[in-house]
């Protein structure tokens, strides 16, 4: 029931946060702009007020203060560790954007620096959890429910890699009015029922103010866009993501709740060397994988349709994986 409520809570307080901030952003001509090798269609959006994703981070920031207080007081810490964790991807965003809207051009931190902090902040919040006794460096297989113990130095490194490239993963899934938002509501919904089938709840009650909060950018973010999220809130949504799949220490469910955000940076990944192979030839019409289809004719409803679709799909079946892990059956969900 907590984990409801923390929807419904997020859901009003990021809505009512976007209707204060988006007047805000257009005040301070914090407008996006558009890639112009993007789709020439999209040079229409150029001006949209960006970093967005400031209304949801502060709806989830207010949920966990108001709904998750008990679980902090009891000494459950791991929703805000993810919180905080997410928050640093957050500014790095919000930094990113901020130097796109001051260069009024598409680029913002060199990707060095850029990286260097992402990489600092993986490596701290593995530390964290790890000091907690929140983590394990067992890698839980889901389905087969069993798990491959690693070297505590082979796990961090494999954790730094998972994180950083989850985070832009997301980010590159954000180019099209709604996607990520949308694709990104299963793998909320996701985490959420596993936090309640599980009963950890502080984890299930940041995941279903996660829900709440997309639910509600979207009201402003459907097509055609009012407001776009920026990094700073594709940033925040990546280190969420991975966060929370972190803190239920099953990093591989990635794989299946994380397929679309996969299947868009490998698009990108293969364009790129394809293109350098054959010296000008391309696999896709455009990448990533989202611009593909939009240059196949699908508008771009049917882009975020399809794609959340595909997420959900892949989400139901990460569900039915991890659903034993802790001998967790039907006859419990029924109860």
């Amino acid at each position: 029931m907590r984990i409801v409520i923390a929807a419904l809570v997020s859901l009003v307080l990021s809505a009512l946060a976007g209707r204060l901030l988006i007047p805000v952003l257009r005040r301070m001509k914090a407008g996006q702009s558009i890639k112009e090798d993007g789709p020439t269609w999209h040079m229409s959006k150029q001006g949209t007020p960006t970093m967005g994703g400031l209304m949801f981070i502060f709806g989830i920031l207010a949920t966990l203060v108001l709904i998750g207080a008990p679980d902090l007081l009891a000494g459950d810490y791991r929703a805000v560790f993810v919180f905080l964790f997410a928050l640093v991807f957050g500014v790095i965003g919000y930094l990113d954007d901020y130097e796109k809207v001051k260069k009024r051009e598409n680029t913002g931190l060199t990707a060095g620096p850029k990286f260097l902090l992402q990489l600092a902040a993986a490596i701290a919040f593995t530390t964290l959890l790890r000091y907690f006794g929140y983590l394990t460096p067992h890698l839980y297989l889901p389905f087969l429910q069993m798990t491959i113990e690693l070297p505590w130095a082979v796990y961090m490194v494999f954790a730094a890699f998972v994180m950083v490239g989850t985070v832009n993963a997301v980010n590159i899934t954000d180019g099209v009015d709604g996607l990520s938002s949308s694709v990104t509501l299963p793998v909320a919904a996701f985490f959420a029922l596993t936090a309640w089938s599980w009963q950890v709840l502080s984890l299930g009650i940041f995941a279903g103010a996660l829900f709440g909060g997309l639910c509600a950018f979207l009201l402003y973010n459907h097509y055609p866009a009012k407001v776009f999220m920026g990094d700073t809130g594709s940033l925040f949504l990546g280190g969420a993501v991975c966060g929370l799949a972190f803190a239920f220490d099953m990093p591989l469910v990635l794989i299946l709740v994380g397929f679309v955000y996969i299947a868009e940076t490998m698009s990108d990944i293969i364009q790129v060397v394809y293109f350098k192979a054959t010296h000008g030839k391309r696999i896709f019409k455009m990448a990533p994988l989202h611009h593909h289809f939009e240059m196949c004719g699908w508008s771009e409803k049917k882009v975020v349709a399809v794609f959340a679709l595909v997420s959900l799909l892949f989400c139901a079946l990460a569900y039915a994986g991890v659903l034993g892990r802790y001998g967790v059956g039907m006859t419990h969900l029924a109860g």
